[in-house]
């Protein structure tokens, strides 16, 4: 058997998510035969923090993956797939490495104190 991409879904991880995407055979609308490939290539733009448009071509045209993508986001799949994994305290796929939680050097010392202001916050007048 052919070792996926480290950007793809093992087969183990994916028996665990298959279930909870749309497309299975009973749901309305179309079915999702192609779900898998689907899955591997938002993961593979993600992962790899590239733009949609370098998405490699095996995946399909990077504007159906990104339309699908954001349609799926607005019908709160993404949310609900989070929201079973983070309940399997022996996940493996749902990691933060020190590439993504980064801070300014000057952010080390703490300058500014109060008068940091916080995003979302509004401003006192």
């Amino acid at each position: 058997m052919p070792r996926p991409s480290r950007y793809e879904l093992t087969d183990t991880q994916w028996s665990r998510l298959h279930d909870l995407l749309p497309g299975k055979a009973g749901d309305p609308g179309r079915s999702g035969s192609d779900n898998r490939l689907f899955v591997n290539a938002v993961l593979w733009v993600l992962r790899s923090g590239a733009r949609w448009s370098d998405l490699p071509e095996r995946y399909g045209k990077y504007k159906s993956v990104h339309k699908r993508f954001t349609r799926w986001a607005a019908a709160g799949v993404w949310d609900k797939v989070f929201a079973v994994l983070v309940k399997d305290r022996g996940n493996e796929y749902l990691l933060i490495d020190s590439t993504i939680v980064r801070a300014h050097q000057q952010a080390v010392t703490g300058k500014g104190g109060s008068g940091i202001r916080l995003w979302g916050v509004p401003e006192e007048v």
